[in-house]
């Protein structure tokens, strides 16, 4: 099988603009680079800012992606046969002998599943029925009559249907017969002419002539008259007997109610259990719109292939995407700490101390001699500037400073201009709740003693920041203790003053506060000064706080 799979490229959760636009800028780079398809993700809404990036230079925002977990759609499915409810048993065993298949769905003619058969099903038909009257009971077509017993249709309407009386063999003389057929019966006979006029005469719809027997004219003429179906066989009257039942209509044996079926969009881990528990042999897929693409087994399990993705501007397992564990991890890009990530083989891990992933993207584009699109130096230019607070952060470096100003010539752009516009649309926060403030850049933190989570918003209105403070606090004691967390801390950073008020809340955390940044911490904040970054100031004075107990 073909690997035509995509390759996501995708950032942490609460996606911050460096997040969105370094994975943009990396699915052009690798598109243009490699025969592989990637496409950028995002695993989280983005907040004002990032969209008011995008929308200044016309880039669309990433598609979401919520969870890398193996799905359907990543399993091998076997594709469906065309197999209608019209076909009879014996076409459909035949497909299935053909082509080693114990499950065939049938579908309409759009492709939308009616139900399905297995090889058991028509066993168990083909064994325990001895009901006469099943022919009729499954409106079985004439054509399919003949076409079973390699017959013909000689005599009425062959696309016709036998819907009524039982079949019988006229074995016994006519008297006794006479006695036994009722009104449109299917009687299987020899060659004797005689005796097929009186079938006629006694009312059967349909008769069949084996071994070949010649349709007389006086035959035909009372079969015409009387409205009576004669087909001719080359079989004898024994094996037209043991074979015209498989040529009922297959939609009379299938399975059609409470059928166990899978989307292409299902997660595996939760199909799985439901395999386990009924034990089919096959179950089958259904697509996004509502068509059969196939079967999938439990043995598929066993060869699925599992998400590739590409991670950019994290390396932390509780910062990725769900499910981050079951996929392939191919490439991580980042300019953050070492995080928890693991992967199951070795991967190319480009870490570079700069202020953001941006200036790495920007590296690569030279690296790889690759023009850059002017909307693509836009949109890195805009990550640079955030991610170093137009270059005040202490994250900040002089390979940031020159990468920003090379991409601002091919964007067009004025970086102060440019910087003003896009953090004031980035910290209007009036109609946002205080839920959507504290989660729009947030991070989680794992030490060996405390797990702590971190929110930050830029501002440069201070008279802003004070009323974010008042609406902040209340939250902050509600999201404490969920999720794992036993501390939650979040940074009001004043771009101008390149300050942060600190809001704290959670056990320990006004003792860690005080001890990382050597301030009096008191009542749930305190103001740090010269505090901007993240990255580089909080998290590390944190970490070594929560080591001190």
């Amino acid at each position: 099988m073909s690997d035509n799979r995509k390759v996501y490229i995708v950032g942490h959760k609460n996606p911050d603009t460096d997040s969105i636009c370094s994975a943009i800028a990396y699915a052009d780079i690798k598109n243009r680079s490699d025969e592989k398809k990637y496409q950028a993700k995002r695993a989280g809404q983005i907040n004002d800012e990032t969209a008011y990036v995008l929308n200044r230079f016309g880039v669309d925002a990433p598609g979401y992606i919520t969870d890398v977990g193996t799905q359907v759609k990543d399993m091998e499915i076997r594709k469906s046969l065309d197999a209608r409810g019209n076909y009879s048993i014996k076409q459909a065993w035949n497909m299935m002998r053909e082509n080693g298949v114990v499950t065939l769905p049938i579908q309409d003619k759009e492709g939308h599943l009616e139900g399905l058969v297995t090889i058991g099903d028509i066993a168990q038909t083909y064994m325990e029925n001895s009901d006469s009257h099943m022919l009729a009971a499954a409106k079985t077509q004439y054509q399919s009559i003949a076409d079973t017993i390699d017959g013909k249709v000689e005599v009425g309407n062959s696309h016709g249907y036998f819907i009524k009386g039982k079949v019988m063999v006229g074995a016994a003389d006519m008297a006794l017969m006479k006695q036994h057929i009722e009104q449109d019966d299917l009687v299987i006979m020899a060659n004797r002419e005689e005796e097929h006029c009186s079938m006629i005469e006694f009312g059967a719809s349909c008769i069949i002539l084996c071994l070949d027997s010649p349709v007389t004219e006086k035959v035909r003429r009372l079969a015409e008259e009387k409205e009576c179906v004669v087909i001719t066989s080359p079989m004898d009257t024994f094996t037209v007997a043991r074979l015209i039942n498989q040529s009922i209509p297959v939609r009379h044996i299938m399975k059609k109610d409470n059928l166990i079926t899978f989307h292409t969009e299902d997660y595996t881990d939760v199909i799985k259990d439901i395999m386990v528990k009924h034990r089919h042999r096959a179950f089958p897929v259904i697509s996004k719109k509502g068509k059969c693409l196939g079967t999938i087994s439990r043995r598929n399990m066993l060869g699925m292939r599992r998400k590739q993705v590409i991670l950019v501007d994290h390396n932390e397992k509780n910062q990725a995407v769900d499910n981050i564990e079951n996929a392939e991890i191919l490439e991580i890009i980042d300019h953050h700490r070492l995080g928890s990530l693991e992967t199951i083989q070795p991967v190319l891990f480009r870490n570079e101390p700069v202020g953001c992933t941006a200036t790495i993207m920007y590296r690569i584009y030279q690296e790889e001699r690759l023009d850059i699109p002017p909307k693509i130096a836009g949109l890195l230019c805009a990550a640079i500037i955030s991610d170093t607070l137009m270059f005040r952060s202490p994250t900040c470096t002089i390979a940031d400073k020159m990468a920003a100003g090379a991409l601002a010539l091919i964007a067009g752009i004025d970086i102060e201009k440019f910087a003003s516009e896009m953090f004031k649309a980035g910290s209007n926060l009036k109609d946002k709740s205080p839920e959507e403030i504290f989660y729009q850049d947030y991070k989680k933190f794992i030490t060996e003693n405390v797990t702590f989570g971190v929110g930050q918003i830029t501002s440069m209105n201070a008279e802003e920041l004070t009323e974010v403070k008042e609406r902040l606090l209340p939250f902050m004691e509600l999201e404490c203790g969920r999720n794992g967390v036993s501390q939650v801390y979040f940074m009001l950073t004043n771009i101008l003053e390149e300050s942060t008020e600190l809001l704290y809340y959670g056990d320990d955390s006004e003792r860690m506060a005080s001890v990382a940044f050597e301030v009096k911490a008191k009542d749930g904040h305190c103001i740090l000064p010269g505090v901007v970054s993240r990255k580089k100031q909080l998290i590390p004075g944190l970490m070594e706080a929560a080591q001190d107990v």
